[in-house]
């Protein structure tokens, strides 16, 4: 690197799509920056959810500090606030320790929770409670209707059939007293940050997502989900919803057929990758890197250092 100093390093995020090979990209920056990485895949934060995430092993995180692995029991729920407050602190210590946070991660709002300006409106069940027993009086369209009066920038950024939506934007209108539209996200950063997304080709990726599936049936997704079942999994709220668990669980159920499940769990993933490109693609501090260039940690050096000049 052009002589940039470490601790004068910005925090370096790898985003993009699954099956991009952003964990791999995140241990080799770590090592080159003498940094740490902070995982931003909201189902790698679940102990034991370990080969239909592909979480690196310990020996493929070689030797580098990981955080929020396996902060969870599955029957706990993952929340954007909880894990905001958690990461947050871990990527403080790593500055104490005068270190280079890396995050690493494909959950849009995990990522942008940590990184930039985003503060979490309160909740209270007992007034979500009530609006969704006010949904199922009055539809999913009244309701819309009515946020649309109250606020109509969050009603222009929320699709009007998404009822879990509107309720929590109702929610929080009752709750804080001030408009839905004024908690969500800015794209400004809470601390320098640069942001690297790797990039790949329709084609390819979906051919990747089809070997990575492969090989997670290979390495024992159903035995993982069947001890994992044992633990509880069938409770937790978002941990038994995760690509791949669900997907078992309804083979285990007898819903659907070996084939039949790893189809599903194909296609569920190639629909994640869909979400992923549509939330990330549009964030113009995102600098893109083709995910097999030969030089790709190089030129992710190199981007970090222009980052770094301009943060």
């Amino acid at each position: 690197m052009s002589g940039t100093q470490t601790h004068h390093l910005p925090v370096v995020a790898i985003v993009g799509a699954t099956a991009t090979g952003k964990s791999d990209l995140g241990v080799a920056l770590a090592q080159r920056l003498g940094g740490e990485v902070i995982n931003a895949d909201a189902s790698q934060l679940y102990r034991g959810m370990d080969i239909g995430t592909a979480k690196l092993t310990v020996g493929e995180r070689q030797g580098v500090r990981h955080h929020q692995l396996d902060v969870l029991e599955v029957v706990q729920e993952a929340t954007v606030a909880a894990y905001q407050a958690g990461a947050r602190a871990d990527l403080a210590g790593i500055r104490s320790r005068g270190r280079v946070p890396v995050v690493v991660g494909g959950s849009g709002l995990y990522v942008r929770a940590l990184l930039d300006l985003l503060e979490i409106p309160p909740t209270d069940p007992g007034v979500r409670a009530r609006w969704e027993a006010e949904l199922e009086r009055v539809g999913v369209a009244d309701l819309f209707a009515r946020l649309a009066r109250h606020d109509p920038e969050a009603a222009a950024r929320i699709e009007p059939r998404n009822a879990r939506r509107i309720v929590r934007a109702l929610e929080v209108i009752e709750l804080t007293g001030r408009p839905f539209s004024a908690s969500l996200p800015r794209r400004e950063y809470a601390v320098p940050t640069v942001q690297l997304g790797l990039s790949a080709e329709r084609t390819v990726l979906d051919q990747r997502i089809a070997r990575r599936v492969d090989r997670m049936w290979e390495q024992g997704l159903v035995a993982e989900v069947r001890s994992l079942e044992e633990r509880g999994l069938r409770e937790g709220r978002t941990a038994s919803r995760a690509i791949g668990y669900a997907q078992v669980l309804s083979l285990l159920d007898g819903a659907v057929d070996e084939a039949g499940a790893r189809e599903d769990t194909v296609t569920a993933t190639r629909r994640l990758v869909r979400r992923q490109e549509a939330w990330f693609r549009p964030d113009p501090r995102i600098t893109w890197l083709p995910h097999d260039a030969d030089d790709l940690v190089e030129r992710a050096l190199r981007a970090v250092d222009a980052g770094t000049t301009t943060a």
